[in-house]
């Protein structure tokens, strides 16, 4: 591996790699990984390029791009859980059982973690609460969640669940699209979607 330190070298090397900036720096291969999207059908195109390659005497060698016009399947089935982070348990429980009426999983393993936590059934999939310190501001966060990480759950009657909501005494927004959709933040100001769909 050899440094190049000469303005000849890295003129060469910017010209070959199409680099912003001449910079002196030691390389051993440059490769770029990008995918476009293949006519109006959802396959992507992957390309792999290994731009350039420097000895130790500088010299550039180039190797062509090697693209794969292949549908990506590794066999996706679902979403099987969303993570969320609580700072309480039992008041994170009280907003996603008491409140939305989600139920506990009781087959999933509680006690073989190192923290604290439940899983919740949110149709055939799962939110996984976790007892665990949050790296995210808890303040400062967007009044829509819509605007913010938020995890969507589909229900079949915003109305009611805006009803609830109401009730209990806690914020939301609507859908700024018009869309029957209500956003609204458990107690960790984790953001929450609920959208209305059919059947």
């Amino acid at each position: 591996m050899a440094s190049l330190s000469s303005p000849s070298a890295a003129t060469a090397l910017q010209h070959k790699v199409n680099c912003a900036t001449a910079k002196p720096m030691s390389v051993n291969s440059l490769c770029h990984f990008y995918q476009t999207n293949v006519g109006s059908g959802r396959s992507p195109r992957f390309c792999f390029k290994t731009k350039a390659k420097l000895s130790a005497e500088t010299n550039i060698v180039e190797k062509e791009s090697t693209c794969v016009n292949e549908k990506i399947d590794y066999g996706v089935v679902s979403v099987h859980h969303v993570g969320v982070l609580c700072d309480n348990l039992e008041r994170s429980l009280e907003f996603y059982q008491g409140i939305l009426g989600l139920e506990i999983n009781e087959e999933r393993p509680h006690d073989k973690l190192p923290y604290r936590g439940a899983w919740l059934w949110v149709g055939s999939e799962m939110i996984h609460l976790m007892e665990l310190p949050n790296p995210d501001p808890l303040t400062g966060r967007p009044e829509h969640g819509g605007r913010d990480r938020h995890t969507c759950i589909a229900i079949q009657d915003v109305s009611k669940l805006k009803v609830i909501l109401d009730k209990a005494g806690i914020p939301y927004t609507l859908s700024r699209s018009g869309r029957p959709a209500i956003f609204t933040r458990d107690p960790d100001a984790n953001a929450l979607e609920f959208s209305q769909v059919d059947g």
